[in-house]
């Protein structure tokens, strides 16, 4: 999946958004003003402690369970603590095509519906009635 795609997957969601609040390099995407995901090109994340070679890719940032962001850390090397982001609720997904398809979009559903459920019930029902 690369950048596009996930854009293209992440506006789909219900009541989905996408502003820049930190510029134009990063792509924020919030549900009734509530961030759930980004997405910026490596190159932005100068002080990561990763390899030359994954910053020449996008990167997305996910809302993610924490005991379930560090299983998936460990099972995929394109998985990292999330970059200038909370590091045990946040991370970083390397867009290198390493991922598959179907992984990269349970990732961004799961990290839209960890928000919608911290929303207000009148909320959650508004954007649930949707899926």
């Amino acid at each position: 999946m690369n950048e596009t795609e996930a854009e293209k997957y992440l506006l789909a969601k219900p009541e989905t958004s996408l502003y820049y609040p930190f510029g134009d390099e990063v792509k924020v995407f919030r549900v009734k003003n509530k961030m759930f995901a980004t997405i910026a090109h490596g190159s932005t994340a100068k002080s990561a402690k990763t390899s030359d070679e994954a910053k020449r890719y996008f990167w997305m940032n996910l809302k993610c369970d924490p005991n379930e962001a560090v299983m998936l850390r460990d099972v995929f090397s394109s998985v990292i603590p999330g970059y200038h982001m909370n590091k045990s609720s946040w991370n970083s997904i390397i867009l290198d095509g390493s991922i598959p398809q179907g992984e990269i979009e349970r990732m961004m559903d799961n990290s839209f519906k960890l928000v919608v459920s911290k929303m207000t019930k009148k909320d959650q029902r508004s954007i649930l009635v949707h899926l």
